[in-house]
C-alpha cells in the first residue's frame, strides 16, 4: 500500500513522493476513506444533467455541470465550466471541448493543465481534438486543457492559494477533491471531478510533462495489472513505461478508483512545445480512440514498433551539495549499478560531488537547470528491482 509523502516534504518539494508500486486494489483500498469523505461532502442534490449558468464568455456558454449526452450529436461544442470562486467572488472558468460523435459509443476524457507549466501536454490534447470529425465518430471525446487555471495563468507548476497565507498547492495531490474542502484547489478538484470529468468518462488520459527545471523522456505511467490500462499504455510508440499506480491523490488514480481505466503520459520538458515528442503522443492517443471504436481507420505505430523499456520503480539521485551539475548520461541511456552519471562543481570549478546510479536501468528524468542546491533530484533511473528501504520515487 502506498505511503503518504514524508511529513518533512511539503508541497514545494520537487517531484518527490514515497515509493509506491502497488496493484489497483491496493490503491482503491488506500482511498476508501477519502472516497467516503468525498461522497459525504458532495452536495446531495448534485445534478446529473447539464446545468447552464446563463453566462456567456467570449461567445461560449458556461455550465456548472455537464452530461455530454445532452449535447447535439455530430458536432463540436466549446464551453466553459464554472470552477471554484476566486477571493473576489468571481470564478475560475475551465475550457471544455466536446466532440460528440454522430453515433453512440464510448466516452474518453482527455485532461491537461493540472500543472500550470506543462505546455506540451496542452498542445497534445489540442492537436488530437483538432483531428476529430464528430460527423464520422461513434462516441464522445471531451477535452479539458486548463484544469488548474491560476497556475496556467502564471505558467507555474502549482496553484497559488491564499487561504492561510501565501501557499503553492500541487493540484495533482488533491484528487478527487472535495467540494467543501479546506482549500480552493480541493474544492475546484471536487467540482470538476464530480460534475464534469467522472460523469462523462468510460476511459481517461491525464497528460503531463516534466516540471520546470527537470526534463523527462517520452513515457507513460500506469498499472499494467489492469488489462484495460495495459492495452492503452501499449498503443503509444514511446520508449518507456513506468508500470506503477504511484500513489493516491493524482488525477488518473482518482479515475481508476472510480472504476474508470486511466493513465498518465509524460511529454518531455516543461514550459516548451516539443513538437517531435508531441507527435508521438498524438499518434498514440488516436490509437486509443481507434481501440475504443470512437474513430475508424488503421492503427498508427504502437509500442510493438519501438523498443519499450518497462520499469516498475524509479530510483532518484539527489544532490548532496550546491553547485553546477554536469550530466554524464542522457535521457533514455541505459546505465549500470555503480555507473557515474553526474558530477558537480563549486564556484571555483572544483569537483565537490560525483553521483552514481544505485541500480541498472534507463534514465527517465534529469535536472535541466544547470545549478542545484542540496536535496534537488538530479537524475531518475527507471528500473525493475524493488528499491532499498527509504528510497523515494519519481511519481508523475
Amino acid at each position: 500500500m502506498p505511503n503518504k509523502p514524508k511529513e518533512n516534504l511539503d508541497r514545494r518539494d520537487f517531484m518527490i513522493a514515497s515509493i509506491a508500486t502497488v496493484g489497483a486494489s491496493a490503491v482503491l483500498a488506500a482511498n476508501v476513506g477519502s472516497a467516503s469523505a468525498q461522497d459525504a461532502a458532495a452536495p446531495s442534490g448534485a445534478p446529473s444533467s447539464t446545468v447552464y449558468t446563463g453566462d456567456v464568455i467570449q461567445g461560449k456558454k458556461v455550465v456548472s455541470a455537464l452530461d455530454v449526452n445532452d449535447l447535439e450529436p455530430g458536432k463540436k461544442h466549446l464551453l466553459y465550466f464554472q470552477g471554484v470562486q476566486m477571493p473576489t467572488g468571481q470564478y475560475w472558468y475551465v475550457s471544455v471541448t466536446v466532440a460528440r460523435g454522430a453515433k453512440p459509443g464510448k466516452r474518453v476524457v482527455l485532461t491537461s493543465g493540472v500543472h500550470g507549466d506543462e505546455m506540451s501536454s496542452v498542445h497534445t490534447v489540442q492537436t488530437v481534438m483538432n483531428q476529430l470529425d464528430p460527423a464520422e465518430m461513434s462516441g464522445t471525446v471531451m477535452a479539458v486543457t486548463d484544469v488548474s487555471r491560476p497556475a496556467i495563468e502564471g505558467m507555474q507548476r502549482r496553484w497559488p492559494n491564499f487561504g492561510r497565507g501565501n501557499d503553492l498547492i500541487d493540484m495533482n495531490r488533491e484528487w478527487p477533491g472535495n467540494e467543501n474542502g479546506a482549500t480552493a484547489p480541493s474544492r475546484h478538484a471536487g467540482l470538476l471531478f464530480n460534475r464534469l470529468l467522472r460523469p462523462n468518462a468510460d476511459a481517461a488520459i491525464d497528460f503531463h510533462t516534466g516540471t520546470t527545471g527537470f526534463d523527462v523522456t517520452a513515457f507513460n505511467i500506469g498499472g499494467t495489472d489492469v488489462p484495460e490500462i495495459k492495452a492503452m499504455l501499449e498503443l503509444y510508440p514511446v520508449g518507456q513505461i513506468f508500470d506503477s499506480h504511484v500513489y493516491p491523490g493524482v488525477l488518473h488514480n482518482a479515475f481508476v478508483d472510480a472504476g474508470i481505466p486511466a493513465f498518465c503520459p509524460e511529454i518531455g520538458a516543461a514550459r516548451v512545445l516539443d513538437l517531435e515528442m508531441i507527435s508521438l503522443f498524438v499518434e498514440g492517443t488516436m490509437n486509443v480512440l481507434k481501440h475504443h471504436g470512437i474513430v475508424a481507420g488503421p492503427m498508427g505505430r504502437t509500442g510493438k514498433d519501438v523498443t519499450v523499456f518497462v520499469g516498475n520503480s524509479a530510483f532518484p539521485i539527489l544532490a548532496t551539495h550546491g553547485g553546477l551539475v554536469e550530466h554524464l548520461v542522457k535521457l533514455n541511456d541505459k546505465v549500470e549499478a555503480g555507473q557515474k552519471v553526474a558530477v558537480q562543481r563549486d564556484s571555483f570549478g572544483e569537483v565537490v560531488a560525483e553521483y552514481t546510479s544505485g541500480v541498472a536501468g534507463e534514465v527517465t528524468g534529469q535536472r535541466s537547470d544547470a545549478m542545484s542546491e542540496p536535496g534537488n533530484p538530479l537524475v531518475f533511473i527507471l528500473f525493475n528491482k524493488a528499491p532499498p528501504e527509504g528510497v523515494e520515487a519519481y511519481p508523475e
